[in-house]
């Protein structure tokens, strides 16, 4: 195993050991946004209200050394207000770029379904391209550049759906379900005192492992983490098979392929070991492929779900050995 590897695997420990000291009970979730970081791309978070997604992503931000900001999306949200605008100086007589949300490390993008498609369109350049348009200059965004995008899955009233392309752009969709009842009674416990995770972080208790400019080296040692011809194959035949499952009208494209790629070496990496195993892939299927999936009506009228959909092809792949 390399230096960088071991030096990866040490600030992953560290990094999760911080994390859960402020986000309870979610040790799957905090895995699967490590990877989304790790593999520099964009995760989709859903969950009800009060599962700390806001809180996870406040978290990894200050533990990793990033800046944070955060946008709330609305009907009547504009691109300006997310990419920011050129704005006349009196005093001196010219244009002044006043620079939006997005100029950040680590973006929450609260509740993006409540947006119209043209302002979920001027994050997606940002998200794909890491740079924005602003009266037709270019401007480099941070190359830490990560959306955190939230969406709640029991209220659709007064919300613009994502389109299937810009679904594409996330990596991963990350559920977080409320914690066991373990603990929720510690959650409640320390909103008795002055230990509530919001205080935790805000009273400095959590370190961060990272310092500025530092998160692009860890994550150049993914690199060293191989991945053996067959779970390449593997990976190929489980994005392939979507588009002719009998439960699929659309399959995964080539980005998914791409995505269950990086993520699980990613997932290896967070596992602690230089080499991708076929329980990577299967860790990383359903978090990367359901919300690029589209089921038949007939299969959706009977219950079944996306993920449930991928299960049942992980089950007909052959599994390499």
């Amino acid at each position: 195993m390399t230096e960088n590897l071991e030096q990866l695997h040490q600030t992953l420990e560290a990094a999760r050991a911080e994390v859960r000291r402020v986000i309870l009970g979610q040790d799957e979730v905090i895995d699967a946004a490590l990877v989304v970081i790790l593999a520099r791309q964009h995760a989709l978070l859903e969950g009800v209200p009060g599962v700390a997604k806001t809180l996870l992503a406040r978290t990894l931000a200050h533990v990793l050394g990033c800046e944070f900001a955060r946008i709330q999306f609305t009907p009547d949200l504009m691109p300006a207000d997310i990419t920011g605008t050129n704005v006349f100086n009196f005093a001196r007589n010219e244009f002044t770029l006043v620079r939006g949300p997005v100029f950040t490390s680590f973006l929450l993008a609260d509740e993006i379904n409540r947006a119209p498609a043209k302002t979920q369109s001027a994050l997606l350049q940002a998200m794909q391209e890491r740079t924005v348009t602003i009266d037709r200059e270019t401007h480099p965004l941070s190359p830490n550049f990560t959306v955190f995008a939230t969406q709640n899955p029991i209220e659709y009233e007064g919300t613009y759906p994502l389109p299937e392309a810009q679904k594409d752009r996330f990596l991963l969709k990350i559920s977080i379900a409320a914690p066991d009842r373990d603990h929720e009674l510690e959650l409640a416990r320390r909103m008795l005192g002055d230990h509530s995770p919001e205080a935790t972080l805000e009273h400095g208790d959590v370190r961060a492992v990272l310092g500025p400019g530092e998160l692009e080296r860890a994550r150049a040692a993914l690199s060293d983490v191989s991945m053996r011809e067959e779970i390449t194959a593997y990976i190929v035949d489980i994005a392939r098979r979507t588009r002719t499952h009998e439960s699929l009208l659309v399959g995964a494209g080539p980005r998914a392929t791409q995505a269950l790629v990086v993520s699980s070496r990613a997932h290896a990496a967070l596992a602690m070991r230089d080499f991708v195993t076929p329980d990577d892939v299967k860790a990383m299927a359903v978090p990367v492929l359901e919300h690029r999936l589209i089921l038949r009506p007939e299969f959706e009228i009977e219950g079944m779900t996306p993920a449930e959909s991928v299960q049942k092809i992980l089950e007909s792949v052959p599994v390499p050995v």
